[in-house]
């Protein structure tokens, strides 16, 4: 029971880095300069990255620089992208092209992570972004080439840094909060030249401009990644990837707040898409963690510096087992005598106090 509960502290954790990236597209259009997109992605990741890294005082060792430019690249880097897309698209439109990124997690995650997401999970996903377009795409949805293109680049590059990020998960001794901000530091000193050169710096910015930025760099930015990729080390990709559907459906509350309306047709497909955002997380229970496995691996709530150092990124939820694995592991318990039924002639051990026999023993 306390494991469920921790899980469920997790998704909840998470699912705030996605509800305040939905705050993007109002703050883009209503608060920001217009044309500036990368000057918009600059200030959101370096001066937090910068932040995080005096905070926490840990640099990248050994792989671990190519494998933060790789992720920072991915993470961090296409991050104006998604501006382009808040400034070129009304937000909800924007925003459902983001809502695409479940699919695409889970075809990088079954081609990457060899995790085979379930029939049911995928067709809560196609559900998903079926609900969030009822919302937000009507007649009157203006569609422009530049912002789509714009839009599913940065959902594609999103949903290929989850995949890695649970692949690789973090370096023993290295918290959420440094690895974040190895990932905002070297996606914003990619931004810098290309800033520089291409837009430079706006020639007027006001009060609520900076405000904008403020939020941008610190819940969007700094805070929200630090969740973001903390709840991805301990949830399945299956689990953690519908969350972003968070996004459009905070971006569609904003805008009911500000006087807009829905039709019956749009309120249906907010309730579908909150369903679907919430029947992803109740997957099928998996076997408890036994205390011989507990010894084995780092526990998310125990050490929180080692959560994730797995290769293929550990701290996974108690859905994300591989059912094959386990099938070896027990054979190998039996073999060697420590569950019952070992080799002939062998007698059983008696598990030792504090292992959790496995259910139908």
């Amino acid at each position: 029971m306390h494991r469920y509960k921790a899980q469920a502290a997790t998704v909840l954790l998470t699912a705030l880095a996605p509800a305040s990236w939905g705050t993007t597209y109002a703050i883009t259009t209503r608060l920001l300069p217009p044309g500036h997109p990368l000057f918009a992605g600059l200030m959101r990741a370096l001066p937090a990255g910068l932040l995080a890294l005096a905070i926490t005082r840990v640099l990248p060792r050994g792989p671990w620089w190519w494998k933060t430019a790789v992720l920072g690249l991915l993470n961090i880097g296409p991050m104006p992208l998604l501006f382009v897309a808040a400034e070129r698209l009304p937000g909800g439109v924007a925003a459902t092209l983001g809502a695409a990124q479940p699919l695409l997690a889970a075809g990088l995650g079954l081609a990457v992570l060899h995790d085979r997401p379930t029939a049911r999970r995928l067709a809560w996903g196609v559900l998903g972004v079926i609900g969030v377009g009822l919302v937000v795409l009507g007649p009157g949805a203006r569609l422009d080439a530049v912002g789509v293109l714009a839009g599913l680049g940065h959902t594609a590059t999103m949903a290929a840094g989850v995949v890695l990020t649970k692949r690789w998960g973090r370096p023993p001794g290295v918290g959420p909060l440094a690895l974040t901000g190895w990932q905002l530091t070297v996606g914003g000193l990619l931004l810098l030249p290309l800033t520089l050169v291409t837009e430079g710096v706006p020639q007027r910015i006001d009060a609520g401009a900076a405000g904008g930025y403020l939020w941008l760099g610190s819940m969007g930015g700094l805070i929200a990644y630090t969740l973001w990729f903390r709840g991805i080390g301990r949830l399945p990709v299956a689990a953690s990837a519908p969350l972003v559907l968070l996004s459009p459906l905070v971006a569609t509350v904003i805008g009911i707040a500000q006087g807009e309306s829905l039709s019956p047709l749009q309120t249906l497909g907010f309730a579908l898409a909150l369903t679907a955002l919430v029947a992803a997380q109740l997957g099928p229970a998996g076997r408890k963690t036994t205390g011989t496995e507990k010894e084995k691996r780092p526990d998310d709530e125990r050490d929180e510096g080692n959560e994730g150092d797995a290769g293929d990124g550990g701290g996974e939820g108690v859905d994300g087992r591989d059912g094959a694995a386990h099938d070896h592991r027990r054979a190998r318990g039996h073999r060697d005598g420590r569950w019952p039924g070992g080799h002939r002639g062998e007698r059983a051990r008696t598990p030792r106090a504090g292992v959790v026999p496995e259910a139908g023993e």
